[in-house]
């Protein structure tokens, strides 16, 4: 079996008509207690694939030559599958509450390569 890295991925203007679509602070708790139970319930259908539960993600640095600066992008939290192919680790997410019930925009899917041996 092949692992794989599963990126969630959010915009900030996602986040935000979030908040603004969830203003109620109880209601929004509420929405958010519901979420993490279904996203408790997916890793739990699917824990036989988890090969690393991984976790949300915070503030990037971006490293260069030109040295060390904040920077933003689109990764919101990531996890490692176990799956025989892209497509069928792809499938593990459909559905997934990071969408469904949460503010993310999508979940990307890629090989985890082996490091190529030195000559």
């Amino acid at each position: 079996m092949k692992h794989f890295m599963a990126v969630y991925t959010g915009s900030p203007q996602a986040f935000e008509k979030y908040q603004q679509d969830n203003s109620d602070p109880q209601k929004r708790a509420a929405k958010e207690r519901d979420g993490m139970q279904a996203w408790m319930k997916w890793g739990a259908d699917h824990a036989v694939a988890i090969v690393e539960s991984g976790g949300p993600l915070g503030r990037t640095k971006r490293v260069t030559r030109a040295g060390i600066a904040d920077t933003r992008n689109n990764l919101a939290g990531y996890v490692v599958v176990r799956a025989e192919s892209q497509e069928a680790a792809a499938k593990l997410f459909l559905d997934h509450p990071h969408f469904t019930i949460f503010p993310g925009d999508g979940v990307e899917i890629m090989e985890v390569l082996p490091i190529p041996e030195r000559p």
